[in-house]
């Protein structure tokens, strides 16, 4: 047989066998065919190279018994060719250890390898070998450390080298040039054009092109205008390659119509032109001008590229367009695509993001072999992205069992998908990797410790960043949110502005977030409200919602309705936010009117909302108004009611004493009923002085939550109400038993930008003896309004009096005390507690409203009660 077609048969079967990743298995077949013709092994090697298969190559290559410069350049040019530039390293390495002499193509060949590379410290090294050679004057060499030391960001070695070059060509120039428009010194780039010229070296098209492309990543438009007119004066202005790097400039400073007029002035256009201007309008999220373009394309009978396939697939995997990614995908095979890897891995990412990613698996599987670090990290994306979070950790443990190397993409993308049994493993391999000062790692692994609540390892992670993105820092701030912890917020946020960094709108609504927690400052969410302003920022929606939750929460829901107002864009869950807040500051009218705003417009609903207004019925004892809602959304809105809103409406009968229906609820409903539904019923036994429910209601919630005080506390308040003070003590000696403990009542408030807190009976506080002096002034007079205490909500078998006691020293009592004393007369008091407010309570905090002439706002573990002149916002229905 010929070699001629030895070598097509070797190309045939190269291409069938690296395809379904079974090249490995076939070199011997390829020996069989090449041995007759041994001296033409290296004939092999660039069909094999560029088949993505350089191990391969390289043990063809060492079949060769007697290896001189030519064949080693030959290998390096098509390792270089290929991007396989770390195989072109080792080759290098290894010809240097042979003692061969080397040429000025294999120094300028491995000096671009090293700029691809950003690798200096070899690319020095060659420059030592090329002076010690003598090579330095050769031109191409010149040319290529030029190129080497602009890509590695030295600039002035690059000029240096440039400089001292005897002879330079147009390449030499356009390396510069390139390196000019890569390193930002942009305002020399024309002077350096016009001095090129003066030196008799004329600018062609690839020097054009290159420094478009350098400013084109640096969206330098005002050069890159000023470029376009000397290719006019040049006569390239139709040349198709600086067109092409015309419209890539244009597209990426989003001047779409100075595009367009480059695209419609061509009257060549390649496949290249059409990829730019596509990938152009995808970028700036021109979708629809990009799949018309594509349709013009193939009417105009443009053959095919597989970039312009990846392209076209990633519009569709924004617009998660799913009929149209499989008509391309029959056209791949039709084509012969298929096993492309570029284009196999774009159909993996499209089809997982159009939720099907058993579709994605398949193409994975059928690369059986052939995976690199790509591929793996895009099906494992595919996985997360679908929630199917266990898959995506066994396909990251599988791609380590093989022997891939995840890159920083990988960690950031399993990483995302909670591996919570997998975490401190990854943890530790992305230390062993070096990427853990990667930021984007780094800020994914600080959010997976933030998702599992690990609030200290995840300050680790986020100390351990030396370089922070706005990123990290939200992140960050994202998690002291989700536990509350608004001190160390504010003060992050404090050092985040202090260190310049600028906060976007997710770094406000996060710190906005943590104001919202009980323990916050009002004071806090006001300043972060007019930074956010200041910055821009507070029309963000994201930020503008947290503002409405904030304000809703901290008991100002006159300020909530202001900024929901204001709201240039509102969403769902702007809405959600004001009629939630409404329901829990007891205004179920205005949680109904806002509601109604939303049905009139048509806007979309969701299963929250209906939460809000069933909630505003429920603290209202809306009962008709609360069923027609549950119908409406059943069977207006078609939403599922789910376990929240199956509470919502036991709660809203327990409230009203509709016990029957409320335990038809519990019965006909598709869930078990859950602690919080037991509970509901259980508080309103107590109300409603139901025991044998109560007792019923207090056996399946112990039973459900053994260690849950409240279960205990209530059946014991039950018992005392009833007078069974020997069930009570049972309820009792139970507690101990279980080493079940009640939580301790505890009220804040806020004092001149400072929290205290308050025990019930508690003395530790500084001015106790002025509170308790307090609270006695107040007790005389609400004896002279004819109060008289409520014993029933006190649980020990004890005298009248000392029951009366008792109830004086709760700790709200205590915090509005201090509240009158220290704050100015007047001003309103607003404290938060983590129990339920006690009836008594609440019947002496509206007389002190009354004698005190002051707005008190308390907020319980329920909802909000605005207290004024002697009336509560709850009236009553509490």
């Amino acid at each position: 047989m010929s070699l001629g077609s030895s070598m097509r048969i070797l190309k045939n079967q190269a291409k069938f066998t690296v395809a379904n990743g079974r090249l490995q298995s076939s070199i011997h077949q390829i020996k069989q065919l090449l041995r007759p013709h041994g001296f033409f092994y290296h004939e092999s090697l660039p069909v094999i190279s560029q088949l993505s298969h350089p191990r391969y190559a390289h043990q063809l290559f060492d079949e060769i018994p007697l290896k001189d410069i030519s064949q080693y350049n030959r290998l390096l040019f098509e390792y270089s060719r290929n991007d396989h530039n770390r195989e072109a390293l080792h080759l290098f390495k290894g010809l240097h250890s042979t003692g061969l002499a080397v040429d000025g193509s294999t120094l300028s060949c491995v000096l671009k390898v090293c700029g691809v590379l950003f690798d200096q410290v070899v690319g020095r090294q060659v420059h030592s070998q090329s002076l010690k050679s003598g090579f330095l004057e050769n031109v191409s060499v010149g040319t290529a450390l030029v190129d080497m030391y602009m890509k590695t960001d030295d600039f002035e070695g690059g000029r240096e080298i440039f400089d001292e070059m005897g002879n330079k060509n147009v390449v030499s120039w356009t390396s510069l040039l390139a390196g000019y428009a890569r390193n930002g010194f942009n305002d020399s780039i024309i002077h350096l054009i016009n001095q090129m010229q003066m030196e008799g070296v004329k600018p062609n098209d690839f020097t054009f092109a290159t420094i478009l492309g350098g400013l084109a990543d640096e969206s330098k438009i005002e050069v890159g205008v000023q470029v376009h007119a000397m290719i006019v004066k040049n006569g390239f202005e139709l040349n198709t390659s600086v067109c092409n790097a015309l419209i890539c400039l244009y597209l990426k400073s989003e001047m779409v119509g100075d595009a367009e007029l480059v695209f419609d002035s061509m009257f060549a256009r390649d496949s290249v032109t059409w990829n730019v201007m596509i990938a152009g309008y995808t970028s700036i999220g021109y979708d629809l001008e990009g799949f018309e373009l594509f349709h013009r394309m193939r009417l105009a009978g443009v053959k095919l590229s597989q970039t312009l396939f990846c392209t076209i697939l990633k519009l569709c995997s924004r617009l998660r367009e799913l009929n149209f990614t499989t008509q391309l995908h029959c056209l791949v095979v039709k084509i012969g695509y298929e096993f492309d890897q570029n284009v196999r891995t774009a159909l993996m990412v499209t089809y997982g993001k159009c939720s099907k990613v058993d579709e994605a698996f398949k193409l994975f599987s059928m690369a059986d072999g052939a995976h690199n670090v790509v591929t793996w990290t895009a099906m494992i994306g595919g996985f997360v992205q679908n929630n199917n979070n266990k898959e995506a950790v066994d396909l990251f443990c599988q791609m380590n069992r093989e022997g891939v190397r995840p890159n920083h993409f990988t960690y950031s993308t399993v990483l995302s998908g909670k591996p919570s049994s997998l975490l401190c493993q990854l943890h530790a391999q992305i230390i062993k990797s070096d990427y853990e000062k990667v930021p984007s790692v780094a800020t994914a692994l600080l959010d997976a410790y933030i998702n599992e609540g690990y609030v200290v390892e995840s300050a680790r992670v986020f100390d351990s960043i030396t370089v922070k993105d706005i990123v990290a820092w939200s992140a960050m701030l994202s998690g002291l949110a989700q536990i509350g912890d608004s001190e160390k917020a504010m003060e992050l946020f404090n050092q985040l502005v202090k260190e310049g960094v600028k906060p976007n709108e997710y770094s406000f609504s996060s710190v906005i977030n943590a104001c919202s927690s009980p323990t916050a400052t009002a004071e806090h969410g006001k300043q972060v409200h007019a930074t956010s302003i200041k910055s821009g920022k507070s029309n963000a929606l994201c930020v503008s919602s947290a503002l409405v939750t904030m304000y809703s929460k901290r008991g100002n829901i006159e300020s909530a309705n202001k900024v929901f107002i204001r709201q240039e864009e509102k969403d769902t869950v702007s809405w959600n936010s004001m009629i939630t807040g409404y329901a829990q500051h007891g205004d179920a009218k205005k949680a109904l009117e806002v509601f109604q705003v939303m049905q009139n417009k048509g806007l979309s609903m969701d299963d929250v909302t209906f939460i809000g207004v069933l909630t505003a019925c429920t603290h209202a004892g809306l009962v008709q108004e609360g069923e027609k809602y549950f119908d409406i959304m059943i069977n207006d809105c078609h939403i599922d009611p789910t376990i929240d809103h199956y509470s919502c409406m036991v709660d809203l009968y327990s409230r009203s004493g509709m016990f029957e229906k409320a335990m038809d609820v519990m019965n006909g409903m598709p869930f078990p009923a859950s602690p919080t539904m037991w509970r509901t019923v259980l508080a309103a036994c107590r109300i409603h002085r139901n025991l044998e429910l109560g007792k019923l209601a207090a056996e399946k919630l112990i039973s459900l939550q053994p260690n849950d005080s409240a279960a205990y506390v209530l059946l014991s308040n039950i018992h005392a109400v009833a007078g069974n003070w020997q069930e009570r003590a049972k309820v009792r000696k139970l507690m101990d038993e279980r080493k079940v403990k009640k939580e301790a009542g505890c009220s804040w408030i806020e004092v001149k930008n400072r929290i205290f807190s308050f025990l019930a009976g508690d003395v530790s506080h500084p001015f106790s003896d002025i509170v308790y002096a307090k609270l006695e002034e107040l007790s005389i007079k609400l004896k002279d309004m004819g109060y008289q205490a409520d014993t029933n909500y006190v649980l020990h078998d004890v005298e009248e009096e000392h029951k009366e006691a008792i109830l004086g020293q709760h700790s709200e009592r205590l915090a509005i005390a201090y509240g009158l004393i220290a704050l100015p007369p007047g001003s309103p008091i607003q404290i938060v507690k983590n129990l339920r407010i006690c009836g008594d309570c609440h019947n002496v905090i509206e007389l002190i409203s009354l004698i005190e002439e002051r707005a008190l706002i308390v907020r319980d573990s329920s909802r909000f009660h605005h207290f004024k002149g002697g009336v509560c916002s709850c009236g009553g229905y509490w």
